[in-house]
């Protein structure tokens, strides 16, 4: 097939492509998770209805296109912090965040900076002020699974 048929077909769907395109970002967005694709889907529905309200150029149209796809994103953020329910274990995938500010006994001293805690099942590495085993500590912040602790 010729590359002048398919620009001629494309031209003469006029706003229409727009549909289209949205059809195809839609498609791809099923076969790809990722939810990147449904952003550019939905800006391309908001530019072929503006088209066909409208008479702009391919090239407005293009520019339309872009800017309204980076603008549907921070609009989805903005949008789902507000419908999005919270959860009853708040910490599942960060552990470490749930335990700043409480107060637990030392497992193994602080020395030269570094010790253990015993937290339930799991021994966790700790950093702080050199301490002797037993010492009572709290947790001031948490940087993956080491937690930075101070003298209770």
């Amino acid at each position: 097939m010729d590359s002048s048929v398919i620009w001629s077909w494309i031209a003469a769907l006029g706003g229409w492509v727009w549909f289209v395109a949205a059809a195809i970002f839609f498609v791809l967005e099923l076969t790809a998770p990722g939810v990147f694709m449904l952003w550019l889907g939905f800006a391309a529905i908001l530019i072929g209805i503006i088209s066909l309200a409208m008479v702009l150029s391919w090239q407005a149209q293009l520019i339309i296109f872009a800017v309204l796809s980076i603008a549907c994103i921070p609009a989805y953020r903005y949008f789902a912090r507000k419908i999005e329910k919270p959860v009853d274990r708040p910490f599942l995938n960060r552990r470490a965040e749930g335990y700043v500010g409480r107060v637990f006994t030392l497992d193994k001293p602080i020395v030269d900076g570094v010790g253990t805690v015993r937290i339930e099942d799991t021994v966790w590495r700790v950093s702080g002020p050199d301490l002797p085993a037993g010492s009572r500590v709290k947790v001031a912040s948490a940087d993956g699974a080491q937690l930075a602790v101070e003298a209770a």
